[in-house]
């Protein structure tokens, strides 16, 4: 981006349960884990390198073992197998109000329902542990279809502002 561009920046926020997600009989399965240092930064560039993710990558390599370790994250893959595809973060640290950090598929497995289905059954998990909102950004350099997929899973948009861009 060149001086003086911003970028479009929409924030949305879940305030009751959300839908129960449809059965999905596929091979794929979601679970809540722990993910190591390096395992979840494969993840993470997998998922995020295309659309420009880079909050993870600045941080020390301690701070995020660290954080990571603290349980202050609640994280749920999407594996195919042993395979990751996609994931869920949800960042507890201001509980009960809850920020839904990242998430999304790898390209590979994008365009076949697969990040609506794990967006639903992370909601699902983590409405359960009693949070008074679920809440998230997302901005015009993200994928296209993430404000839909978001709306369609029960959130609302409450503000919208044009911004700098953080420096990659």
């Amino acid at each position: 981006m060149s001086a003086g561009e911003t970028v479009r920046v929409s924030y949305l926020e879940l305030r009751q349960a959300p839908a129960t997600p449809v059965r999905h009989d596929g091979p794929e399965r979601v679970g809540r884990e722990r993910l190591a240092r390096e395992d979840y930064l494969a993840l993470y560039q997998r998922v995020g390198g295309p659309l420009r993710w880079d909050q993870r990558l600045r941080l020390p390599p301690a701070e995020l073992a660290a954080l990571l370790a603290s349980g202050r994250l609640s994280i749920y893959v999407l594996r195919r197998g042993v395979e990751a595809l996609g994931f869920c973060e949800f960042d507890r640290g201001e509980f009960p109000d809850v920020e839904l950090k990242n998430f999304g598929l790898v390209p590979e497995a994008q365009g076949r329902g697969l990040g609506p289905w794990l967006l639903a059954c992370a909601l699902e998990a983590e409405w359960r542990e009693g949070p008074r909102r679920i809440w998230l950004h997302t901005d015009t350099w993200d994928h296209p279809a993430a404000v839909p997929v978001y709306r369609r899973a029960g959130f609302t948009l409450v503000a919208q502002r044009d911004e700098s861009p953080d420096p990659l």
